[in-house]
């Protein structure tokens, strides 16, 4: 088995057997056991289940933001010029574990959408991008503290990520509440706009930090960043393209029911 960097990483990573597990069950029923439930049955109605959640992940992230924002800004933690993760000594050394654990928890709490599409029978909602863009998110947790620990270079885009959810869910919570608020919602676009600019800002960072003759860092994920960040500014490029700039009429148009502004926006 590797050796960890941290000797304290929460179980749930400490081994790739529980994110590899709840991966597979994760495909096994959107794109398959779950279909072939529902195949003979009417779509669930979720409206109440999917407006709770959305007020769930509004309060979490908003939480997360609040802690990394005080965290990285407002306390003596990262040198911006080299963002490496704290050393084991260090007084915020918990504190720095305990933000990065609630985050890579709320990326497998992030894999209850598809599954509220197939009961919902959206199954043309599960495109490439949606389940590229979670299961990597709820993968990358156990190779990001196996191969190089907590926080570090990641921290920043993280903190980004988290308010990116945070509008993201106040959107879809309006939504849900009315569906003609969406004609009122002028900032939608910038939702992906938003996440389009934190991947931008990883790139940057990784760039950086190669570029730094001194900068301790994993190369091995710096390279899977480097590599993976391009596709999902690509895919999300796309995606903008083709609902704001090449059709933007149709973008504007509200959706058939509430909750299916998930399917039209999203971007987490």
């Amino acid at each position: 088995m590797i050796g960890l960097v941290d000797p304290h990483i929460h179980p749930i990573w400490a081994t790739p057997w529980p994110t590899a597990t709840i991966l597979v069950a994760y495909f096994a029923f959107v794109l398959k056991l779950g279909p072939d439930f529902m195949k003979n049955r009417k779509p669930y109605d979720l409206r109440g289940i999917i407006k709770a959640y959305n007020i769930i992940q509004i309060i979490y992230n908003a939480v997360s933001l609040y802690l990394a924002t005080r965290f990285l800004f407002f306390w003596d933690t990262y040198d911006l010029s080299c963002v490496t993760t704290l050393p084991m000594d260090h007084p915020h050394k918990d504190y720095e574990r305990f933000i990065c654990n609630i985050y890579g928890f709320n990326k497998f709490m992030d894999l209850t959408e598809t599954i509220f599409f197939v009961l919902r029978k959206k199954d043309k909602q599960i495109t490439f991008l949606h389940l590229f863009h979670h299961s990597f998110m709820a993968s990358i947790g156990y190779f990001l503290l196996t191969y190089h620990g907590y926080g570090g270079l990641l921290f920043p885009a993280c903190t980004l990520n988290a308010f990116v959810h945070v509008m993201m869910y106040i959107y879809y919570y309006l939504s849900s509440v009315n569906p003609s608020v969406q004609r009122s919602i002028w900032w939608k676009k910038y939702i992906t706009l938003s996440q389009l600019v934190q991947f931008v800002t990883v790139e940057v960072l990784v760039i950086k930090t190669l570029l730094h003759p001194n900068c301790n860092y994993s190369k091995l994920m710096m390279w899977v960043c480097l590599i993976v960040n391009p596709i999902f500014i690509g895919l999300f490029s796309h995606f903008y393209i083709k609902n704001y700039v090449l059709s933007p009429k149709k973008s504007s148009k509200p959706p058939q029911d509430s909750s299916d502004s998930k399917a039209q926006e999203k971007v987490n």
